[in-house]
This record gives structure tokens, C-alpha cells and sequence, in this order.
């Protein structure tokens, strides 16, 4: 008699599981804010480190760089620091969103959030 709600139950299966992708990728969005990451300019002379989210949040410079007419070279230094910092990033964060597509059986180049 209800032979034909086959395909009812698969599509419960998939919502079930879209339901559990979206608990999945707000948890990964909330834990990019706690995962740091670190870029450097200068051979290490100045340090940027920043949320997988990209936000900023510490600067490092060593204090040796801070001689004579050096300004544009020190801010050239920390543009690239903070630019790499960025950079590693948005690297880590397309990291953590291929862990949860491929732990989904989602292909691990698919972009989420749609």
C-alpha cells in the first residue's frame, strides 16, 4: 500500500543530513574565529596573526628595524606580513571547509557556503 513512499524516505534522509551539514558548517564558522594562523615579512622581523576569518589580531615587529630612514621599508614589511597572514588565511579556512565537505562524502573541491 505504500510502496511508493521509497523515495519519501530517501528525501528525509536528505534533509536530515542538510540539517546536519548546516549544524556542521556553522560550528566550523564560529571555530575559524579561534583558529590563528601566522605570516611573517622580513626573514621574521615582523609577525601578523590573524583568525582563519582573516581578522587581525596581533602585530610583532622587532624593534631592530627601527633605525635610521627605514619608514617605508618598515611599512612595506608590514603590509606583506599582514598580507601573508591573510593569505594563510583564507588557505587554512578552504582547509577546514574541504575536511567538512569531504567528511560529508561532498566532493573536496565544492564551495560551501553556496
Amino acid at each position: 500500500m505504500f510502496k511508493g513512499l521509497g523515495a519519501m524516505g530517501d528525501m528525509g534522509k536528505m534533509m536530515k543530513a542538510a540539517q546536519e551539514m548546516q549544524g556542521k558548517m556553522a560550528q566550523l564558522q564560529e571555530d575559524m574565529h579561534n583558529i590563528m594562523v601566522q605570516g611573517e615579512s622580513g626573514a621574521g622581523l615582523v609577525k601578523a596573526t590573524a583568525t582563519a576569518k582573516g581578522e587581525l589580531k596581533t602585530l610583532d615587529i622587532d624593534p631592530s628595524i627601527f633605525s635610521g630612514d627605514d619608514k617605508e621599508v618598515v611599512e612595506d614589511l608590514i603590509l606583506a606580513a599582514i598580507k601573508d597572514a591573510q593569505s594563510k588565511a583564507t588557505d587554512r579556512a578552504q582547509q577546514e571547509m574541504s575536511k567538512l565537505t569531504e567528511g560529508m562524502g561532498l566532493p573536496a573541491d565544492m564551495k560551501l557556503p553556496f
